[in-house]
This record gives structure tokens, C-alpha cells and sequence, in this order.
């Protein structure tokens, strides 16, 4: 927040000057108040916006208004998905609209408030943030929002305070073909504000039914002991007053005599990898000890390098030693691994 006092009485200076009349002086300080108020910057215009990008005005309007993918603005590659079944599209801006971007999210969004719910894409919050409200639970359920980023179209500038033109320019620039395309930098923060208010509202139904409640992107979790089929339609009702869906596929309802898992993490008693995960890694260990690593390659026909399977082992261990980092054998596998890429 600036001295918006200091601010005025130079406004006003330089206004004069250049001509302006009493009452748009006053009108473009009523409308700077309000986003000095916000803690946002004061921007007038599509020409103030590009001075304060450094990127040409011209550019800033054609990107804002191309409707559909453009090899001027993005470029659009495939990425698997973790669970190994199909892909995932990603449209990354390029330079330029990267850059208008960020500067989006650096000055503009990173001011608004996020829910405390949300733990993924914030600050200081992160996967165990998400995994440790859920540990030792009697019922743990997962449900998983269906097409999130798709689903999601933007209309957050106005209520900061920003005109009804300029509102729509900036959001249009972190949009494509009117949703949040995966890749850009402002996407994850503008899903989690869209998000704010189904936040609170499933928040405030948790709390008064002693329910565990967490959202880590598209993925909500529960946690407690509770009639699943209640919070289901519960969820389900919030959900479609924001035009989203359930994925009916993704809901699980796990007990505590089974094992109970949170976006892909083990969370019965100790946070850890799954019982399949640490089985193999010490399956490759065992190798490792006994025979070298070579022997595990050619025994079980990996045909990757050695140095790419000992960087994406050594992934898998670093990760299992971030959940539990007292965890003695991926302690010991880690050392191991780093032992050997040195040899390389």
C-alpha cells in the first residue's frame, strides 16, 4: 500500500498541468483509492499496464483477444499422468505473455487472500501440510473434482477495483479459449481464489460436523468418523453452484483396518510411501548390495541409462525421505545412490 496521500497531491500536480479538469482528477483518485485499499497496484489503462509490464500495448491486446490456441502466444505439448493412464495437455506461454503474467501474479494476485484450506500452490504450505490432518483416522474419503482447470473461467479483477474494461484485458491474459490453461504461471493462484468461497462453505459444513477437511487442487479430502454419503452430497450441491463436477471414478472411502491413502500417500499411522513403492525401492537396494547395480538392470531388462535410473530412483527416495525423514533404509539408499551417479 502506497502513501496515497503523498500520491494524491502529485497526482493532482502533474494533472493539472497536463489539462485535466477538477472532476476527472477526482474521479481517477476515487478509483485509485479503491485499489490502493486493496493493496493492488493503481493501473489507468491498457498504456499504463504496458509501461508497467514493459511489454508493448499492442501485444498485450492481441494476446487478450486471440480465442482459440495460438502458435504466437502458447505452445502446447503433452505430459503423462502420474497414475500412467492417458495425458495431460499443457500450454505454456511464451516469453512475452509469460512475462505480462507474472507480473499478474507478483503484483495482482499473490495480495489476494487464499483460503487456509488450500494446500496446494501456496506458500509454505505443501503436501504434508495436505497429508498430516488426515493421519490415524477412522474413515478417510477422497473425492476428485472433475475437468478442474478447464472448468475454471476467471472473473476476479473487478472486484478488486480495477475498471470494467482493464478487468477484462486482465483476465483474458490468463486465460485461453475463456478457461485457465494448464502451464501458465497465474493459473494454479486463480483456482485456488475461484475456490475461496466453496472453501469456506465446505469448511464451515466440516467444522460443524467434527470433520478433518483439506483441498490440494482438484483433489478434496475428509477425514473423521461420518456418514460419507451426506458429505458427498453435500460436496456435490456446492460443487455444481460453480459449475463443477464430481469425478465420480476418483471417490474412495477408506477405513482404518485398510490402508488409507491421500493424494498418493500412505496415512494410517506414519506418512510414508505406499507399501508397493517401498518394496521395490529396497528390492532395488538389495541389488545395489549384494550384486551392484548393473546386475539389477540387465536381470530385469531396464533398457533407460544408468544415470537416468539412478536420478529417478534417487527422486523416489528423496521424495520417501521428505514424508518420513527418519525412515533408516532410504537414509542408507540415498547415500548409496549418490555414491554410484558419482561414478559416472
Amino acid at each position: 500500500m502506497i502513501d496515497f496521500d503523498s500520491y494524491s497531491n502529485r497526482f493532482k500536480y502533474e494533472s493539472r498541468n497536463l489539462g485535466f479538469s477538477e472532476a476527472n482528477i477526482e474521479t481517477c483518485l476515487n478509483y485509485a483509492n479503491k485499489l490502493n485499499l486493496n493493496n493492488v497496484p493503481i493501473i489507468y489503462n491498457l498504456t499504463h499496464l504496458s509501461k508497467l509490464t514493459g511489454v508493448k500495448r499492442n501485444y498485450i491486446v492481441q494476446a487478450a483477444v486471440v480465442s482459440k490456441h495460438s502458435d504466437s502466444y502458447y505452445r502446447e505439448f503433452k505430459v503423462n499422468k502420474k497414475n500412467g493412464v492417458g495425458y495431460r495437455i499443457i500450454n505454456e506461454p511464451l516469453p512475452n505473455l509469460k512475462r505480462v503474467q507474472y507480473w499478474i501474479l507478483f503484483n495482482i494476485l499473490s495480495k489476494i487472500h487464499i483460503s487456509p484450506y488450500a494446500k496446494a500452490y501456496v506458500s509454505k504450505r505443501g503436501l504434508k501440510q495436505n497429508l498430516r490432518f488426515h493421519r490415524n483416522q477412522k474413515m478417510v474419503l477422497n473425492v476428485d473434482i472433475k475437468n478442474f482447470f478447464p472448468s475454471i473461467s476467471c472473473v476476479i479483477f473487478i472486484n478488486l477495483g480495477y475498471s470494467n474494461t482493464l478487468s477484462k484485458y486482465l483476465a483474458k491474459l490468463c486465460l485461453l479459449n475463456d478457461t485457465l490453461p494448464q502451464g501458465a504461471p497465474t493459473s494454479p493462484i486463480i483456482s485456488n481464489i475461484v475456490m475461496l468461497y466453496f472453501d469456506e462453505q465446505v469448511s464451515s459444513f466440516a467444522k460443524q460436523n467434527k470433520i478433518n477437511y483439506t483441498r490440494y487442487a482438484d483433489d478434496i479430502t475428509f477425514s473423521g468418523n461420518f456418514d460419507e454419503q451426506n458429505v458427498i452430497e453435500f460436496v456435490e450441491r456446492i460443487l455444481l453452484h460453480y459449475n463443477f463436477s464430481l469425478n465420480e471414478n476418483k471417490t474412495t472411502l477408506m477405513y482404518d483396518f485398510q490402508r488409507q491413502v491421500v493424494t498418493g500417500v500412505v496415512v494410517n499411522e506414519v506418512i510414508q510411501l505406499s507399501k508397493e513403492q517401498r518394496k521395490r525401492l529396497r528390492l532395488v537396494l538389495h541389488y545395489l548390495k549384494q550384486n551392484g547395480l548393473n546386475d539389477f538392470l540387465i536381470k530385469n531388462r531396464i533398457t533407460t541409462s544408468k544415470e537416468k535410473f539412478i536420478n529417478s530412483t534417487l527422486g523416489q527416495v528423496s521424495f520417501g525421505l521428505y514424508l518420513n525423514k527418519a525412515d533408516s533404509s532410504l537414509i542408507e539408499f540415498k547415500k548409496l545412490l549418490i555414491e554410484e551417479r558419482k561414478k559416472l
